[in-house]
């Protein structure tokens, strides 16, 4: 999913923007050509001309959304693609995530009988970090955060499916760049500074 206006950065069409030269979005697909995904599709808008440009480029298969919100995309980007089995959905700014990372998401999703998958960080992770994240919910007692990457039965996209809520603490999976301040931590992540 790159398509958003990244808005809060600040910054021009958030998956161009750069982290040590590259653009956020390389690192993701990057991880995802070196994973066991089969196939890679780009869901851009309006909003991002040259990140759609910037993918066309590279190869890779792009769909266009209308830009109408996450949720209403991501229904459009699956259909555009034709795509009827299951899908990860992953968002463009996740610099961080490796295709070690989504293959064990594959991996677990493949031995859960839930239609779905959602990957989830505990909030003592970004605690530790110093982040607040956009948004928390309470599961089962426990506070998580959102990460960013889902698997969905791509034949029912329009439904509400039953998840199994993934919980890994893992730092990869804790930061999306929506703010400068998420930049500059990925930059510190990765030369080491935080472990």
């Amino acid at each position: 999913m790159a398509g958003g206006r990244g808005s809060r950065l600040k910054m021009g069409e958030k998956p161009l923007v750069t982290l040590f030269g590259r653009p956020l979005i390389d690192y993701v697909t990057a991880a995802l050509e070196n994973s066991s995904v089969q196939r890679i599709f780009v869901a851009t808008t309006d909003h991002v001309p040259n990140t759609r440009r910037w993918a066309l480029e590279r190869e890779l298969d792009v769909v266009e959304t209308e830009g109408r919100g996450f949720v209403t995309d991501m229904i459009c980007a699956v259909q555009a693609a034709g795509v009827t089995r299951p899908v990860m959905i992953i968002m463009a700014d996740l610099p961080l995530v490796t295709a070690d990372l989504i293959d064990e998401i594959i991996e677990v999703y493949d031995t859960r009988p839930e239609p779905a998958l959602s990957t989830h960080t505990p909030l003592c992770l970004h605690s530790r970090l110093g982040r607040r994240p956009d948004s928390l919910f309470n599961y089962k007692g426990q506070l998580i955060v959102p990460s960013g990457i889902n698997v969905l039965d791509g034949a029912e996209i329009e439904l509400e499916q039953e998840d199994f809520h993934l919980i890994l603490e893992r730092i990869e999976l804790a930061v999306n760049v929506n703010v400068a301040e998420d930049l500059r931590l990925c930059e510190k992540i990765i030369q080491g500074d935080i472990l």
